[in-house]
């Protein structure tokens, strides 16, 4: 069965074609790096690293570009808040990413260029635009002419009057004024006073987000290119506009294949700070909840669909990935004791090879996570049973005799979970360091009360004994404290 993937472009499940047989160039859109990572990112970067991981094993070779967007209002807005500087949020937020996504398993990029690193490439493309008569500069802002472009729309699907609203997402009304058309959006934004600023022929000021990626797709990986992924989200207006931008300087389509998964809920309503049902994946696997679990739990629903995260789901994951890594950890755990050795994984045959089938078959059926996590379980059940009478004590010498033939359905299991990014935990860690994230907690809720009291010196005492254990508070709008270890 050849890979089908739903192409948001052509609104179909399409055969997947590479433009090179045997290589495939993705970019996947970044985080802005004015905060820490929520369930959302968590949902949308495990899903992405699974399709990678299945073009490996499939036998492409792969480049995956991720960008981060290092420039945008929202990191000047927290640079403002805390009397920093735009560099030093980005610097914060891009090392807690990294931390994040290496505690999810998630293989890291090839390659994950920044804004603040591309600005030649971007003001050459904003160029190329402006000299096309694709794009026009007024008062040190530039602005993209969208109806110059034929087709604008067709990612989105939207009318003209959906186009309208939000079509800027950041705007006011001197700015509406400087533009031709309320549709055109800035390539370009001067300066205003006090603001940090770069320099460029319309004069000193900063790229606006859609460009930043239009210009770091082509940087990194050139005009076209295979499969282009995001957040349901981002289709509009991010992605129509990256498609406007690209093919209006290029006159060649900008991906191929444009991807996009669903929204996560949190009880049946839209995760939001505003409702109070924001959760980041830091805050997340502190209380508790294992990577692997959070894996599982995102596996188990279609990459498309809204997720719902509720507590009872995790929970149920959590009951779920016991049970996988119970069979998953029993080489690693017995492998010498049961006679397996460690030698390569035998080809699977026979039922083996009916059962690796049906996973490829699944995978190939526009990534179906759920059906592949279910042939796992089915993978895992016997080595789950043998696993079960080890842990109660029955003789490894005696179950030697009976697991002999258990071995190649242990190496199929592993190897299947490893294409979804799912190993067999390590032993838990010491006492000490499991406590740590509580013992952090309590003080900062000490540090709390210290200034709701007045008493500024003992918190100041607290953030300093913290800074020097290597953890630094963020102090948020609303009075919330996170921390991150720097």
């Amino acid at each position: 069965m050849t890979l089908r993937l739903t192409n948001t472009l052509s609104r179909r499940c399409e055969p997947f074609e590479p433009l090179q047989q045997g290589t495939v160039s993705i970019y996947c859109c970044g985080v802005t790096v004015y905060d820490l990572c929520h369930l959302g990112h968590a949902r949308s970067y495990i899903v992405w690293d699974v399709l990678r991981r299945y073009l490996l094993w499939s036998g492409y070779a792969v480049t995956f570009v991720q960008n981060f967007t290092d420039i945008d209002d929202k990191i000047l807005k927290r640079a403002e808040e805390e009397g920093s500087s735009m560099a030093v949020v980005s610097e914060r937020n891009i090392a807690a990413f990294q931390a994040d996504m290496a505690a999810l398993h998630i293989l890291p990029p090839d390659r994950m260029p920044r804004a603040t690193r591309s600005l030649e490439a971007i003001r050459q493309l904003i160029g190329e635009l402006e000299s096309k008569g694709a794009a026009y500069s007024a008062d040190g802002d530039v602005y993209f002419a969208v109806m110059r472009q034929a087709g604008y729309g067709k990612l989105s699907g939207r009318t003209l009057e959906e186009q309208q609203e939000g079509a800027s997402g950041r705007t006011n009304e001197a700015e509406e004024a400087r533009k031709r058309h309320p549709f055109d959006f800035a390539l370009w934004k001067g300066a205003k006073p006090g603001e940090p600023s770069f320099p460029s022929p319309w004069g000193p000021g900063r790229p606006g987000w859609h460009i930043e990626c239009s210009a770091m797709v082509r940087e990194e990986l050139g005009t076209t290119i295979d499969i282009h992924l995001g957040g349901a989200d981002l289709i509009f207006p991010h992605h129509e506009n990256e498609i406007a931008q690209s093919e209006a300087a290029s006159g060649q389509p900008l991906a191929r294949y444009w991807l996009h998964n669903g929204m996560v809920n949190v009880g049946g309503e839209k995760m939001s700070k505003s409702l109070g049902n924001f959760t980041t994946i830091r805050a997340l696997l502190e209380s508790g909840v294992s990577p692997m679990t959070l894996r599982l739990f995102v596996l188990q629903a279609h990459y498309r669909k809204p997720l719902d995260f509720t507590g009872e789901a995790l929970a149920a994951a959590a009951t779920g990935w016991k049970g996988l890594d119970g069979a998953l950890g029993l080489g690693e755990r017995h492998g010498a004791a049961l006679g397996w050795g460690a030698g390569p994984a035998a080809k699977a045959s026979g039922v083996l090879k009916e059962v690796r089938d049906r996973f490829a078959a699944a995978m190939d059926d526009d990534l179906n996570t759920s059906a592949a996590v279910a042939v796992l379980f089915e993978l895992a059940r016997p080595l789950r049973a043998l696993a079960n009478r080890l842990e109660r004590g029955d003789s490894e010498a005696d179950a030697a005799r009976e697991a002999a033939d258990l071995k190649p359905r242990w190496q199929l299991l592993s190897e299947l979970a490893g294409v979804l990014g799912l190993a067999a935990e390590k032993a838990t860690e010491p006492a000490s360091e499991a406590v740590d994230g509580r013992a952090i907690q309590e003080r900062i809720e000490a540090r709390r009360a210290a200034k709701a009291a007045r008493d500024f010196a003992t918190a100041d005492r607290i953030r300093a004994g913290l800074a020097a254990e290597g953890i630094e508070l963020i102090d948020r709008p609303g009075g919330v404290t996170d921390w991150v270890r720097s």
